[in-house]
């Protein structure tokens, strides 16, 4: 685990390794032009020789002299732009740095240049959520010499401000922020980890460990859910040797007796496509597949960790999809939990019918006054959105507008999608209820609908098509990971904007 501290003695600043930062259009901040006087302008000379001009994207490694082994200079872009998620990235961005030269520890110059909207406090403890998300590496499974020149995860960081109130400031401000980190994390690995070790059953055993952090996690075995009716995610697992589970996670943060917030993640730890196999091209990033459970995972840890006053439920459904004599085919009917049967067209159309089952048991068990889903649903997002954006369909317009802010605010950016009567007819069936596919066009849209017939009551919902976003992800300036953790962010900041907890 990284070490963060905030310190306000200069002399820190003397030794090691120092690494800072330089707004684009700027003079030398305060910090680092006292650094380069102790250097008698190494630091200047540097800048001037390299043509540095503090753009995003730029970075500078500088010999040190007398004590200072070596001064790694970030490029800041605009200090306008260093909003909370502005300073945050750029918290990422020096990480990044540090981790490529292999350091172990460092003192980060943190003080807000000239032109930065955020007070000093406020800025050093973006800055620090932004090195500790970044300062992540999965390489649990490489061999030590393979692990030799690559970027390495730094040990520690102090991080250099004006004021000792500013420094207690900055921890206090930093602490809950720290605990959104290690979620998005967890998260991380969860993706990361691959099928053969992250079953539905090693996944449920790691989610019992949560327990320690206040939470409490009831798992569900096959018997149990036969007995419940989840008949449909039960069909989903039925062709694989990993048998189903469903965890329940649940945090009472609020008031006894208020209605608590939801989450339903679809955790397909491998999804080979069943019956209906899918092309054995990038096949095997279906291990993260299971990207919305790992989300919920890390929401319920991150609400307990930084004790937040909101009562909360994640309902996590874990299955395998695999193809053998057991397997459902397509062309079968299952019932589902809420009563309503589902023709099977597509066997790799399944995490709906994860979601189905645990959508209704979510809103049966704790009526929620509101819940999102998330999910690896569609790979259709990814032509519609990219990698940018995950998709959002919702049936509130509230709760849409806060996961958008949500978004914003965190970089874990969603896009609205539509739903409509036109979208639900294509799910009809003459046989079933309703059917798992629909037609070729709106690939994305037709399963949000499906998932909303199993919305009862009016309860506000939200479905997010994380396909494009949880695994396999673009790298950022706050993740360089396969598995992103996204969502875990996200939905913190939902809680915080619609529940002020």
């Amino acid at each position: 685990m990284t070490d963060i501290s905030f310190i306000h003695d200069e002399q820190r600043a003397r030794s090691g390794v120092i690494a800072a930062f330089m707004a684009e259009e700027s003079a030398l901040p305060a910090q680092l032009a006292a650094l380069d006087e102790a250097l008698d302008g190494r630091v200047s000379r540097a800048i001037a020789a390299a043509d540095f001009k503090g753009k995003s994207g730029q970075s500078l490694d500088i010999p040190g002299l007398d004590g200072i082994d070596r001064v790694f200079v970030v490029g800041a872009g605009k200090a306008a732009d260093l909003d909370a998620p502005g300073a945050e990235k750029l918290g990422g961005r020096m990480a990044a740095a540090l981790m490529r030269a292999r350091i172990d520890q460092a003192v980060v110059l943190a003080a807000p240049p000239d032109g930065a909207p955020l007070k000093a406090a406020d800025f050093a403890a973006r800055l620090a959520s932004g090195l500790y998300l970044r300062n992540y590496v999965f390489d649990k499974y490489k061999s030590d010499d393979k692990k030799k020149g690559a970027p390495k995860a730094f040990a520690a960081a102090a991080l250099l401000v004006d004021a000792a109130p500013a420094a207690g400031a900055a921890e206090k401000r930093f602490t809950p922020l720290r605990a959104v980190a290690d979620a998005a994390h967890m998260a991380r690995d969860l993706v990361n980890e691959p099928s053969n070790v992250l079953t539905p059953k090693t996944f449920a055993k790691r989610l019992r460990k949560l327990a320690k952090m206040g939470l409490k996690v009831e798992v569900l075995k096959p018997r149990a859910l036969k007995k419940i009716g989840m008949r449909a995610l039960l069909a989903v697992g039925q062709g694989s040797a990993n048998r189903p589970r469903v965890v329940v996670l649940r945090y009472q943060g609020g008031d006894k007796d208020a209605a608590p917030v939801a989450f339903v993640g679809k955790g397909v730890t491998f999804d080979s496509g069943g019956i209906s196999i899918k092309p054995s091209q990038s096949m095997d990033e279906m291990k993260g597949d299971m990207g919305g459970a790992a989300a919920v995972a890390g929401i319920m840890r991150a609400l307990a960790a930084r004790r937040a006053k909101v009562n909360a439920v994640g309902v996590i459904g874990l299955v395998e999809n695999m193809p053998d004599g057991k397997a459902q085919r397509p062309g079968d009917v299952v019932r589902s939990l809420s009563g309503q049967t589902i023709a099977v067209l597509n066997t790799d159309a399944e995490g709906r019918l994860v979601l189905a089952d645990c959508l209704t048991y979510a809103q049966r068990q704790f009526k929620p006054k509101w819940l999102v889903n998330l999910a690896t649903l569609t790979g259709a997002i990814m032509v519609a959105l990219g990698k940018e954006y995950a998709g959002l369909f919702a049936n509130d317009d509230a709760l849409a507008e806060d996961l958008n802010a949500a978004g914003a605010a965190t970089g874990e950016k969603v896009w609205r999608m539509p739903l409509g009567a036109a979208y639900d007819k294509q799910i009809d069936h003459e046989v079933a209820d309703m059917k798992n596919i629909g037609e070729r066009w709106g690939g994305s849209i037709t399963p949000a609908q499906f998932l909303k017939r199993f919305i009862e009551n009016g309860t506000p919902w939200a479905h997010l098509d994380i396909a494009g976003t949880a695994m396999a992800a673009e790298k950022s300036d706050l993740n360089d990971s396969w598995g992103s953790g996204f969502g875990v962010r996200l939905l913190d900041e939902l809680v915080r904007r619609r529940e002020k907890a």
